[in-house]
């Protein structure tokens, strides 16, 4: 079992035990040893800097997400026994420690749906409560918040709320090296409409990198930015999450990349089980997933505005290892796989920033698109309901039909990619 305490400074352990990790959240520690982190120092500034006060319930989250991002990266998955899964034993600091308890096992079930670990959650009162807001509050002129993470799907979800007449107010996390990429986005379909946000560790230790939970940060950030801004009309507030169905069901492409091998940071059940968490205690936001049943080529071809999205599209970033290549896109991963068969399935002319690492995909060795040609020629022999098996047990028959549709056609759409390049 690994354990990790997570504790603002009012509420430091009096002693630090060697079998455990400490996180001390949103603030640098003090006390320095191997085993005593730092994360999110700078949330607190950030909130004051947006002119944002957030709600318990919002605060909270973002407390939860910061211990479970950091506690994430700093257990590692090499030194479980089967060389992945973690067994973790988190305990939390928090303002409303009933009103979460009531939805533990609930936090439990979905961190296991979205990392492919086990997790057991333990929820503390802090001392004086976290957070002094005694400054004024700011009301965004917006009515609705948008995930703007510079990737493709983000800048159309974008550019469609703009052409919709909506008033997007959009939420960054900077990752990646894509910052100026995502104000580039922002500021071309508006003024003063984003808040960009970051959380680093603080302290240089060995880190994970798989980071499978690392999107609920981003959903953290999102419900602390939608205090800033009013409901439209008499309904709920609204965060819009801009992803293809097709990414965001990521069905396994084979045996090896199946659980927590394929990530599920926007997949349906994670969204379902995150919105069912939130109205449980008392979050009056709803995630909308306007692209569920759409394929990224759909996507683009459908695009409100085709001018605004030609003069944008090539600086959107999709690759999975981005970093890894000096922030060029690879050309093979499965993301970078799937963007390319969207701009061909659009007809759109594919001119992404500094090109592809890898611009031909025949005569590689990428166990990627090897899995993409299996996956086709198993759909080929024994039809879509194999390929799928129970990856869609979880819906019913008619939105299991729809997002059927969607993989089968996400697949036309890489199967047509690699007949171009004459790799089937």
């Amino acid at each position: 079992m690994n354990k990790v305490v997570c504790y603002p400074r009012s509420c430091e352990p009096k002693s630090f035990e060697d079998d455990t990790m400490y996180v001390e959240l949103l603030s640098n520690s003090k006390t320095i040893a191997p085993n005593i982190v730092s994360v999110g120092a700078t949330l607190l500034y950030k909130l004051k800097q947006f002119g944002i006060v957030p709600t318990s319930q919002a605060l909270d989250f973002a407390i939860i997400a910061l211990s479970v991002v950091s506690t994430d990266k700093i257990i590692l998955r090499k030194n479980s026994p089967d060389g992945w899964t973690r067994k973790i034993d988190l305990t939390i600091y928090l303002n409303d420690v009933n009103r979460w308890m009531s939805v533990r096992e609930k936090l439990e079930t979905m961190l296991r749906f979205l990392s492919g670990d086990f997790w057991s959650l333990h929820f503390y009162p802090t001392v004086d409560g976290i957070g002094k807001f005694n400054y004024q509050s700011k009301t965004w002129g917006a009515d609705c918040i948008c995930l703007l993470s510079g990737g493709a799907d983000s800048l159309i979800g974008a550019i469609d709320l703009v052409a919709s007449k909506r008033l997007p107010l959009f939420v960054s996390q900077i990752v990646r090296g894509d910052a100026e990429n995502q104000k580039l986005f922002a500021t071309r379909l508006g003024k003063n409409n984003i808040c960009q946000w970051s959380c680093s560790i603080n302290r240089s230790i060995e880190s994970e990198d798989s980071t499978r939970a690392r999107s609920i940060m981003f959903f953290a950030f999102a419900l602390l930015t939608a205090c800033g801004i009013k409901a439209k009309g008499t309904g709920k507030k609204e965060i819009i999450v801009p992803e293809n169905g097709y990414m965001s069901l990521n069905i396994p492409l084979n045996a090896n990349r199946i659980g927590s091998f394929s990530t599920k940071t926007t997949h349906p059940i994670y969204m379902t089980s995150l919105q069912e968490i939130w109205n449980d205690v008392g979050i009056d936001v709803d995630l909308i997933l306007p692209y569920l049943y759409k394929t990224k080529g759909e996507v683009l071809a459908e695009c409100k505005s085709q001018s605004i999205l030609k003069k944008n599209i090539s600086h959107s970033i999709s690759c999975g290892k981005y970093r890894r290549h000096a922030l060029q896109h690879c050309g093979v991963c499965v993301p970078c796989l799937v963007r390319r068969a969207a701009f061909l399935k659009a007809g759109l002319s594919d001119k992404t920033e500094k090109g592809y690492l890898h611009n031909s995909l025949k005569n590689t060795n990428s166990k990627d698109i090897n899995a993409v040609a299996m996956a086709v020629k198993h759909i080929d022999l024994y039809g879509i309901d194999r390929f799928i098996k129970s990856e869609l047990s979880f819906a019913k028959d008619e939105e299991r039909n729809l997002l059927k549709g969607v993989v089968n056609r996400g697949i036309n759409e890489l199967r047509e990619l690699l007949k171009a390049h004459g790799v089937l």
